[in-house]
């Protein structure tokens, strides 16, 4: 029997996650997700096959952080563009976009449009 969840955010960041986990399954691709906390935003690079992480890069990181902000916009979109660097690294150029039930706005968009800048393809 499922726990119900009292905390009326979680339960809807849950239920969104668990609708975007139905289309990253029936996928073959490398995923791309996407989390993001109130200081620092992460991204990965997820074998759909194995489920290993090929890549990661975050806002701790000292190259992305650069002693600035780490949780907004400009910094997640440094994150978008590493992260798309290191997809190219390993030859990957098509992936599926795994926002992690976030809302597509703001820091999330911002990682998007800059692994779409890196030239990423999803």
């Amino acid at each position: 029997m499922k726990k119900k969840i009292q905390n009326t955010k979680q339960r809807k960041w849950l239920a969104r996650k668990a609708r975007t986990q139905t289309s990253l399954a029936r996928s073959e691709r490398v995923a791309l997700t996407v989390f993001r906390s109130s200081k620092h935003t992460y991204a990965q690079l997820v074998d759909a096959e194995t489920g290993r992480t090929i890549g990661s890069i975050s806002t701790r990181d000292r190259a992305i952080a650069g002693g600035g902000s780490t949780g907004n916009v400009e910094a997640a979109k440094k994150v978008g563009e590493a992260i798309g660097r290191i997809a190219k690294e390993k030859s990957i150029n098509e992936v599926v976009f795994n926002r992690n039930g976030f809302l597509f706005h703001g820091r999330v968009k911002a990682v998007a449009e800059g692994a779409r800048e890196a030239g990423l393809q999803f």
